[in-house]
């Protein structure tokens, strides 16, 4: 089994933060290269008539914001976590990162697949039941679809 590329899917929870440490130090065994890659969904806004309320329905004077600037704060938001991971568990290593933008279990195999990965580490939250059925999983979607091996790091709640 050669391990060259490791691929680490991470957002900002405790979960995803479990999988990248274990990601890193298998990365380190194998002196593998890393990628990092942070999926920005898009963000859901209610919809409403322009300018009003969400509550009242009334008119409001300036209060909306951009398409763009959320748009802008997801990007930035993505970068703080993915230079976070990468002081916080490289060390010395290189990282290659990617930001995607849209469904979160695509974006993970897409960037696998540009990346070269021979291995993808993603967490997971652990989810079952009634929740997962709403919820979707991203880590299922990305196993049942991923063309390389899929580490699923499980964290269990204390």
């Amino acid at each position: 089994m050669m391990i060259k590329k490791i691929l680490i899917g991470i957002d900002d929870s405790k979960y995803a933060e479990n999988a990248a440490k274990y990601g890193f130090d298998i990365a380190h065994k194998f002196n593998a290269a890393v990628g990092l890659v942070n999926i920005v969904e898009p963000a859901v806004m209610p919809q409403m008539a322009t300018g009003s309320d969400p509550v009242m329905g009334l008119p409001m004077q300036g209060a909306g914001i951009e398409s763009m600037e959320i748009l802008d704060i997801q990007k930035n938001q993505s970068e703080s976590i993915v230079d976070s991971t990468i002081k916080r568990f490289a060390g010395d290593m290189k990282v290659t990162h990617f930001t995607e933008y849209g469904s979160t279990a695509d974006g993970i195999i897409t960037c696998a697949k540009e990346f070269g990965a021979d291995l993808i580490v993603i967490g997971t939250h652990s989810r079952s039941g009634l929740d997962r059925l709403l919820m979707g999983s991203v880590a299922e979607h990305v196993v049942r679809h991923s063309e390389v091996p899929v580490l699923v790091v499980p964290m269990k709640e204390i």
